[in-house]
């Protein structure tokens, strides 16, 4: 791809984060592109190119599954040479609209963070670096281009990806960079509640989750994209199922460095759990009937998170069932053998390993489920039947209660 952009009579240089992850020795997850072709003259370069986005006009080229990012290079900030048309800021500071394109050297200095501001030019071969990046790399520091407080008006998300950025890294946040961290997190409620879940998945889903939250927690960020889980993690520290959060992120990145897949409906449904269960005691307090409190726990929470953070339908929705196999998994009888052939019913059963692993006593029932998922049908047959006899007593009332109501 950059060689045909060279060959077109086009710069073409690979930026930002590819580099600088090669740069630590990491695998980058996706590549993007910078140049000083229009998005339109891109788009007569190659046959799969959309254009996309009014904020920042980005052209996608797609090769096969793989999907590259090209990026004209942006005019240096000066709102008064640009016309409102193609730069706009909101009374904020907030950058509405940036589509006015100069040079590489300009480029560079409208990155945000130093580390990201770094070019690989394949015309040479060589490291085009304006900005000191590779100097921070060195001494393993993450560091703002230009005024941190301008910076951060322009787009709050850099408050997210400056911390982002720290734990995945494992760099310092340098001392200007830092502070207003500490302040200016509630300028994170004029972000789209789309791109914070986007944020979410990046900080949670990707190895580094347990030193994402413990630096989101330091610089009180935390609140802005879970307030319900921060109150729980900050008031109710010893609440039994506050310690599923640490168990469950513990363990998400154990299986993305064993290179296992990492479900964002489990993610959400271990994130979630504390204030759920918080909410399902207190309806149980209320008066209300065991199942009827904890469904109207699980819509209460979920429909809270959602006005914060626009958690798409499809994880939502498995986040509910994962907590709704909970009572399924909990109380064994002749359903068990059609819960195996449920979805969902793994990461049910890794979550209720997880309660078990914090605490709760329920070491028994996983270890019943462990041996019955590998049984053969006649097995499963046994082991229902010789199910302790409070048990069989529960699921006989069951079926009473459902006769009664019929």
């Amino acid at each position: 791809m950059l060689y045909r952009l060279k060959e077109g009579g086009y710069a073409a240089y690979l930026v930002g984060g590819c580099v600088r992850d090669l740069l630590v020795g990491l695998l980058p997850k996706d590549f993007d592109v910078a140049t000083d072709a229009k998005p339109e003259q891109v788009k007569t370069l190659f046959r799969r190119c959309f254009l996309v986005g009014k904020r920042f006009r980005l052209a996608h080229v797609h090769f096969g599954f793989d999907k590259i990012e090209v990026a004209t290079f942006r005019a240096s900030a000066s709102t008064g040479l640009f016309n409102k048309k193609h730069y706009l800021k909101s009374k904020l500071g907030m950058v509405m609209r940036d589509n006015v394109y100069g040079t590489l050297e300009e480029d560079a200095f409208r990155r945000d963070f130093t580390i990201n501001a770094l070019y690989y030019n394949i015309a040479d071969f060589s490291l085009v670096d304006y900005c000191g990046g590779l100097d921070d790399i060195h001494h393993k520091v993450v560091r703002l281009i230009g005024d941190p407080h301008q910076r951060y008006h322009e787009d709050p998300l850099r408050l997210l990806r400056a911390v982002r950025f720290a734990a995945k890294l494992n760099f310092a946040i340098e001392e200007k960079t830092e502070a207003p961290l500490f302040t200016m997190g509630e300028l994170l409620q004029h972000i789209p509640p789309a791109r914070l879940f986007d944020e979410i998945q990046k900080f949670f889903l990707f190895g580094f989750s347990q030193r994402a939250l413990m630096l989101l927690q330091k610089y009180q960020l935390f609140q802005w994209l879970l307030a319900q889980t921060a109150h729980c993690l900050s008031h109710e520290p010893d609440f039994i199922h506050t310690h599923l959060v640490n168990e469950a992120l513990k363990d998400m990145d154990a299986r993305f460095h064993q290179k296992r897949s990492t479900s964002p409906s489990f993610l959400f449904a271990a994130l979630l759990w504390p204030p759920m269960m918080m909410l399902y005691y207190q309806y149980q307090g209320e008066g209300l009937p065991d199942v009827s409190a904890y469904e109207k726990a699980i819509a209460k929470v979920l429909a809270q998170q959602g006005r914060q953070v626009a958690i798409i339908r499809r994880i939502s929705l498995g986040a509910h069932e994962i907590w709704h196999l909970q009572h399924q998994l909990l109380h064994r009888g002749p359903h068990a053998s059609h819960l195996l052939q449920h979805k969902r019913f793994r990461a049910a059963f890794d979550f209720l390993a997880l309660r078990a692993k914090t605490g709760e006593k329920y070491e028994e029932i996983v270890h019943w489920w462990e041996v019955f998922q590998i049984a053969s049908e006649e097995e499963q047959q046994v082991m229902i039947a010789a199910l302790p006899a409070e048990e069989a007593a529960k699921r006989s009332k069951s079926r009473r209660r459902r006769r009664r109501r019929k």
